[in-house]
């Protein structure tokens, strides 16, 4: 690594502190073709910017995000804002000539994305690179299980059904914070956690989704303002979602995301199932990947060489860590086990990469439009008693 890539970092919360590991540690665990260097970091708070840059290792504090875009020693902007500032943010950097990593969702509305995907279109034609931030798509197992469906493994997709549930809500005097605000958050379960599943679901199978039906529901509609001496304050988002939806070949979905599960810390599950198997993936098992390969049943086509005894047939447990397995080579010996920080690592790497060789990083902007024109439908549907609604 001789040319360096600085890193302006807007944000230095959850999503900063998670990037900013991963800017760290990518160029010690991969080959990378550019060296990051944590350039600057910016946050409006003067005295809790220079905290946390002295925490992650930052050089500089700005408390203005357009001084970053000012700066020689910065080349990539990565966007770790709430999503009202989103389009703001990276379409001016883009407009600027810096690369940028966009955190999920890319933005709070349908016309934020689409001017998001329309600067990225116009930044590509200059050599200018952008990638918003799924960071479930680099977890090993999907990385493979993407892999096994591409080639067939599992045939023809007939149904998907994935869920996030999560419980930091469940308590009615949780506070009123950003994320339960629409004027900053966009949505709730629906946006923080329904595009992950609906960007995996589209990531796995490789085919978009083209209707949806949606309910959504805000069980606290009044949670207290922090420092307000007892006031409340209004919940302007969802507290959860649920949807069925079609895939562009007709095969079936079902999603679900919500902060209200009590007992669930951060479950992502996913399901894919096909004529000839099927694959499910669950977070709270990060290393391991479920496969059912139903080649040799009768009735089926077999794979040449293969053979199935249907008393002992089912899902099997793939340990993912293997040195052949996405992204494994960089890490440990077989059976030692990856984390969650590590997606974060892998977007950098792929990153990284992409901006050296001159090549578009995925997923893109465009690829985030995409999730945003989905979970629009699924808003409206949701307003309009589940009427069924064309992405």
């Amino acid at each position: 690594m001789t040319e360096s890539l600085g890193v302006g970092l807007v944000g230095y919360a959850f999503m900063g502190a998670a990037h900013s590991q991963a800017w760290r540690t990518a160029p010690h665990a991969f080959d990378l073709p550019l060296r990051p260097v944590l350039a600057a970091l910016c946050g409006r708070d003067q005295a809790a910017a220079e905290a946390a840059a002295r925490r992650y290792g930052f050089a500089a504090v700005e408390t203005d995000w357009h001084a970053l875009l000012d700066r020689d020693d910065v080349q990539l902007i990565d966007v770790c804002t709430p999503g009202d500032s989103h389009a703001e943010i990276s379409v001016a950097a883009l407009e600027a000539g810096k690369h940028v990593l966009c955190e999920k969702p890319l933005a709070n509305t349908v016309a934020e994305a689409e001017a998001m995907a329309a600067a990225a279109g116009r930044a590509q034609a200059r050599g200018v690179r952008s990638m918003v931030g799924f960071n479930y798509r680099r977890v090993p197992a999907l990385a493979l299980a993407r892999d096994l469906i591409a080639g067939g493994r599992v045939g023809e997709i007939r149904h998907v059904r994935a869920s996030y549930l999560q419980d930091w809500l469940a308590d009615p005097a949780f506070p009123l914070t950003w994320r339960l605000q629409k004027e900053h958050a966009g949505s709730g379960a629906l946006g923080d956690l329904g595009a992950h599943v609906v960007d995996l679901a589209q990531y796995l199978t490789g085919q978009l989704i083209a209707g949806v039906s949606g309910v959504a529901a805000t069980f606290v509609p009044e949670r207290p303002v922090p420092g307000g001496e007892g006031r409340t304050g209004p919940v302007t988002v969802d507290d959860a979602v649920a949807f069925t939806a079609r895939l562009e070949t007709g095969a079936l979905a079902t999603f679900e995301a919500t902060r209200f599960a009590s007992g669930r810390k951060n479950a992502l599950r996913i399901e894919v199932n096909g004529s000839r198997g099927s694959l499910a993936f669950d977070l709270e098992r990060l290393n391991e990947l479920e496969f059912c390969d139903t080649a040799g049943f009768p009735g089926t086509t077999g794979f040449p060489g293969t053979t199935a005894d249907p008393l002992t047939q089912g899902f099997r447990r793939i340990l993912v860590t293997e040195p052949g397995h996405p992204y494994l080579s960089a890490w440990w010996p077989p059976g030692h086990v990856l984390g969650w920080e590590h997606t974060f690592t892998h977007e950098v790497r792929d990153l990284v990469t992409a901006i050296a060789q001159g090549t578009d990083p995925e997923p893109s902007f465009a690829d985030g439009l995409q999730v945003q024109h989905v979970l629009d439908a699924v808003a409206a549907s949701a307003a309009q008693d589940s009427r069924w609604t064309p992405v």
